[in-house]
């Protein structure tokens, strides 16, 4: 496993087998509070896997050991002005598009507190597996703002309007177990299992077509919201950039000679 660092505090792991990669959230003095310097290191980390072609899925994680993330760093924001904020807004938004717009299937991994913009970070991500100390939540409204890291369009895109609603304007905490039955995680699992369930997850994602991988999550991510019919000629876009691949005669060789895939990735 390779690792290298973005800044002070986000890291990337490349695990040598499986093509996987993990973004790790590393600043636990602050619990992984999103400072301006913290929101850059994402946007470049991102910017970095994305464009690695041999990176196949991306998991999110944390080295803190009671939060995935609490949200933005209040206390540098404490002493902005407007002008400063202002002036941050593009570099935390530059982070969790980072974390949304990557190429590859993406999965979280969650435990603890995961709060604000550390929720947020994990709504970028396709799938969210959380161990039985996670709690959850959007409470910014409860200290003047709204959620600014695509909450309000991620969340209802998860649970529906009305549910999404209810979660912002009370600004609560769901803990594990009920965020899995609203869907606002995608798995629990037993306290401490977070990061190897979703290694695992990953790992089996990983075994797949890179060129199918990217093609379906880009079909997924770019029919949301569209009518079906808008939908379909999204899907049969993507579709057409795999038919044509060398993955896919792999994949069909592979199949009919019974044997596991070398996946040419092109």
């Amino acid at each position: 496993m390779s690792e290298e660092r973005f800044g002070e505090f986000v890291l990337v792991r490349r695990h040598e087998q499986g093509h996987v990669a993990e973004l790790v959230l590393d600043r636990p003095k602050a619990m992984n509070a999103v400072s301006t310097e913290m929101a850059r290191s994402l946007t470049g980390a991102c910017t970095a896997l994305g464009q690695d072609r041999d990176v196949r899925v991306v998991v999110l994680t944390s080295t803190h050991e009671r939060a995935f993330c609490v949200g933005a760093d209040l206390k540098e924001r404490n002493s902005f002005s407007d002008a400063d904020l202002l002036r941050q807004r593009p570099v935390t938004r530059g982070a969790y598009t980072g974390v949304l717009e990557l190429p590859v299937p993406t999965v979280a991994a969650v435990h603890g507190f995961a709060l604000g913009g550390g929720f947020e970070l994990a709504l970028a991500c396709d799938v969210i597996v959380a161990d039985r100390t996670a709690v959850v939540g959007l409470p910014e409204v409860s200290v003047g703002v709204i959620p600014g890291g695509g909450g309000t369009q991620l969340l209802p895109r998860r649970v529906g309007a009305p549910r999404a609603a209810e979660l912002i304007f009370s600004a609560r905490r769901v803990e594990a177990v009920e965020a899995g039955e609203l869907g606002l995680v995608d798995q629990v699992v037993e306290a401490g299992r977070d990061r190897d369930e979703a290694l695992a997850l990953a790992a089996r994602i990983a075994g797949n077509s890179p060129v199918g991988l990217r093609a379906a999550k880009r079909a997924l991510r770019l029919g949301q919201g569209l009518d079906l019919r808008a939908g379909l000629e999204v899907e049969d876009a993507a579709w057409r950039t795999t038919a044509f691949s060398g993955d896919r005669a792999e994949g069909v060789a592979a199949f009919n000679e019974r044997r596991k895939p070398e996946w040419p990735g092109e």
